[in-house]
Parts: C-alpha cells; sequence; structure tokens
C-alpha cells in the first residue's frame, strides 16, 4: 500500500476542501494518482484513464454491495442496527451488476429515451416559465430554491406518478439518505440520519405501489408495479430500492447542474456574452459545467478481487472512490483543464459515467438545464450574482451551491 500523506489526510477532512476542493485533486493526479487514504478507508483515483478503466471494469470494480460493504466496516453490534440500509444498498439498479443491472435498466430505460424526453419539453418550459413569472417584479431570487431543485423534482415526481407537492419530503430524504456517503468510512451519527431517512422514504414508496397495484396509471411506477407483478422481472425489494433511486437521482443531479451552469457563467462574463450573442450554445455551456464543476463528484464501486490496478495492490472489498471531479480535469485529456471555456471542442468528460452504469437520466438532464438557464437569461437579461462568495455544498457525493442568490436587474 502507498504512503499515507498527513497532509492529503488533513485536507480531505477540510473545510477548504469543501469549499474548493480542486487544488487538492491537482495535487493528489500529479503526486498520488492511485491514492489510499485512511481518512477515506479507500482508495481515490484521481486520473481521467484509471476513473475511466473502474468504470468500464464491472468484473473487477463492482456496483452490487459498495455501499454495504460500507457498513460491514462497522463492529458488529452496529453492523446489525443497520441491517435495514444494508439490505437496501444490496440491491436495484445502481447496486447491481449484469445480469440484474441489465434486466432492471432495459425496464427502466423505456422511460428515459431521447425521444419519450423530448416529448417532456413542453411540460419542462411550462415549469420554468411558472417559476420565473413568480419572481417578476421580485428584484431578487435564490436559483437553488426557486429554480433548481423545483424543475427537476416536479419532473421525476410526475414522471414516477407522486404527488409534486411532496416534493419538499423527497428533499429532506435525499439529504439524509446520501448523508454517509462521499467517503469509504461512515460516521455513526451520519448513519442514523440516512437509515430514518431511507425507511420513511421507502415507506412512502411502499405506499405509492400499493395505489397503483389498485389502481394503475400512465406512469412510470405503474409500468414497474406491473412487472413486479409478472413475477419474473422485478422483485419488490428491486421495485421499491429502485423507486428510491429514480426519485433521488431524478432530482439532486440537475438540481446541482442548473445551479452549477448559472454560478458559472455569471461568474465569467466572457462566456455568458458568448451564449447571449448565440443562445445555441447553451448546449455547450451545459457540457462545459459537467466537465469542470459537476454536481457529482464522486463514485464508489467495490473491488472483487485481489488485484494490481495502476501499480498498487488492491485487496478484495476495498472500497475504490474514482473522483469524477479531478478526471474532468486532467491535462492528459484536456487542454487548460482549470479554465471554463465553453467553446471547448472534443469536450470527453465522465460527469454521466461510462460502461453498462452510464446515466438513465442523461437526455433528461440534457433537456432541463439547458432550457432552465435558457430561459432565465432571457427573462431576466441583466441577472448577475448577489455575492461574491458562494457557499457549497460538500463532504459527500455532491458539489453546488447550497443557495445562489441573484439579483434580477
Amino acid at each position: 500500500m502507498n504512503r499515507v500523506d498527513s497532509r492529503i489526510e488533513e485536507r480531505l477532512q477540510s473545510q477548504e476542501f469543501i469549499q474548493d476542493p480542486y487544488p487538492t485533486y491537482r495535487h493528489l493526479r500529479e503526486t498520488d494518482p492511485v491514492y489510499w487514504s485512511n481518512a477515506w478507508q479507500c482508495w481515490v483515483l484521481t486520473r481521467f484513464a484509471d476513473v475511466a478503466a473502474m468504470l468500464k471494469d464491472s468484473g473487477s470494480f463492482s456496483s452490487a454491495g459498495r455501499l454495504a460493504a460500507l457498513i460491514d466496516q462497522l463492529p458488529p453490534d452496529q453492523r446489525a442496527r443497520y441491517q435495514a440500509m444494508r439490505d437496501h444498498f444490496s440491491r436495484g439498479l445502481i447496486h447491481s451488476d449484469p445480469p440484474d443491472h441489465t434486466r432492471l435498466r432495459k425496464l427502466i430505460g423505456m422511460a428515459f429515451t431521447s425521444h419519450v424526453v423530448e416529448n417532456l419539453r413542453p411540460r419542462v418550459h411550462e415549469i420554468v416559465a411558472r417559476a420565473l413569472a413568480s419572481r417578476r417584479g421580485a428584484g431578487t431570487m435564490d436559483v437553488m430554491q426557486d429554480l433548481a431543485f423545483p424543475l427537476p423534482t416536479i419532473v421525476i415526481a410526475e414522471m414516477l406518478g407522486a404527488p409534486p407537492e411532496d416534493r419538499d419530503k423527497f428533499k429532506a430524504w435525499t439529504t439524509g439518505i446520501v448523508a454517509f456517503q462521499g467517503t469509504g468510512r461512515p460516521k455513526a451519527d451520519m448513519m442514523d440520519y440516512s437509515q430514518e431517512s431511507l425507511l420513511q422514504m421507502r415507506a412512502y414508496v411502499r405506499s405509492l405501489c400499493a395505489q397503483r397495484r389498485f389502481q394503475p396509471r400512465k406512469d412510470l411506477l405503474s409500468l414497474l408495479v406491473a412487472a413486479e407483478d409478472a413475477g419474473d422481472k422485478l422483485t419488490e425489494d428491486e421495485l421499491i430500492g429502485t423507486c428510491v433511486t429514480l426519485f433521488i437521482a431524478g432530482h439532486e443531479t440537475t438540481t446541482g447542474l442548473i445551479g452549477n451552469a448559472v454560478a458559472a457563467l455569471l461568474r465569467h462574463p466572457d462566456q455568458l456574452e458568448i451564449v447571449r450573442e448565440n443562445p445555441t450554445r447553451m448546449a455547450d455551456a451545459i457540457e462545459e459545467t459537467l466537465r469542470w464543476n459537476n454536481s457529482v463528484q464522486r463514485v464508489f464501486r467495490r473491488v472483487t478481487q485481489d488485484l494490481e490496478f495502476a501499480g498498487q495492490p488492491m485487496r478484495k472489498n476495498q472500497t475504490v472512490v474514482g473522483v469524477i471531479g479531478a478526471a474532468n480535469r486532467d491535462p492528459e485529456i484536456f487542454v487548460e483543464p482549470e479554465c471554463f471555456d465553453i467553446s471547448r471542442t472534443g469536450n470527453r468528460h465522465i460527469s454521466f459515467g461510462s460502461g453498462v452504469h452510464f446515466c438513465l437520466g442523461a437526455p433528461l438532464a440534457r433537456l432541463e438545464a439547458p432550457l432552465a438557464v435558457s430561459m432565465l437569461l432571457r427573462e431576466f437579461p441583466n441577472v448577475h450574482l448577489a455575492h461574491d462568495t458562494i457557499d457549497w455544498l460538500g463532504g459527500g457525493l455532491f458539489r453546488y451551491p447550497k443557495t445562489l442568490p441573484i439579483l434580477l436587474r
């Protein structure tokens, strides 16, 4: 195992890292790109090639049991206490590998094809227009609370068939469920918070599924329930777990993407001017945001067998964290990677993953984010940030502004 660097260990646990992780990423990528962290109790990969290789090799780096393995690190008495959470994270779409993953992905993927998603455009436009109209005359707006959170939450709720007015519950549960993630060493207080949030959300989803069995609708939840009732496609645990995943992934990542895109453009007036002069470049701005400051910073895998990877010996059941945020700024792949440049060509970011686990929701994010940001800039052409500094969410999987107040005139 490589040498543990006390300075890096301190950085990984610091407030400075939360607010700006990129200098630490760069240092690791240049000096110790396959690094064992005692603080995180996992391998940390920061080079593009290594992260991409990990994502593509589900045989050696498995999604199955990757989060359950974190719980298994706990002492036996604590481990038993979190059995419900361990069971949940042992099955489902993003917690499995082929062939189970293939079966689940084929079923759910029908709801996220480019054609199906494009048909959502009028509804997305309507939601954004309503959100922006509510701020006319106000002079200020919190991008996160007023736009970035409501839009994807309403869309995924409607797709699944959940009442959109329950969106505040989704946000609270999501925050809790992912709280223990982000490193390879979960803390007991975060585990309690996560498990309670998970149990509440699972109960909510179970209730919705029970309703659909008696009153099917034209929504994704009814489709999944019908598949479970068929007996050979989706078990009840897979049904509940997959629905929880869709609720979380369907809004959290795009919420972050919208917030990050607005922040990046308003902090880079030259790039904002490009979009203003040519609105069709907004898609490029979103792709560059995904590369430069992705809302999902890290992905986890479990080592399936003793192996050597990039010159380092890894042991079975160790956790490996691929740092998307570091890989997307690797100078071996990207020219001037620290620069936010929407005119960049050949933007090969891996923010939606790679291989069999490539994000199903990518088409939806690529619809919602450009439309939301474009309409915001068109409705409020003189918009600018209310503050020079941004307080970033951090410490876990996600990175985006906690709040993003802007002045509309």
